[in-house]
């Protein structure tokens, strides 16, 4: 039996998403940590973002006028996200 040095739990799991090969997947999810910034408390209120599927990020919407608006400012939203998170891997944004 060999003996290792110790690693940090951080250096083992980033070693173990490369491994995975699901970096790109796991940075998509940094959104959630920034939509309230993105889009301003008062859209935060009333959006929660429920999934990220085929590089598209569904947006719940608890009120049909704000999800035309938001439909509206897709593309400046969509600008937002990139910049934030400074990745491009969101490609689009359904609002729901």
């Amino acid at each position: 039996m060999t003996e290792s040095s110790p690693q940090s739990l951080g250096a083992v799991i980033d070693a173990l998403v490369h491994q995975l090969g699901i970096e790109k997947r796991i940075k998509q999810y940094d959104v959630v940590d920034v939509w309230p910034s993105i889009v301003g408390s008062q859209i935060a209120q009333v959006t929660s973002i429920d999934k990220i599927e085929n590089n598209v990020l569904v947006v719940k919407v608890s009120a049909a006028p704000w999800r035309t608006e938001l439909t509206f400012r897709r593309k400046e939203i969509l600008e937002k996200i990139h910049t934030a998170t400074h990745s491009d891997s969101i490609k689009d944004i359904r609002f729901r």
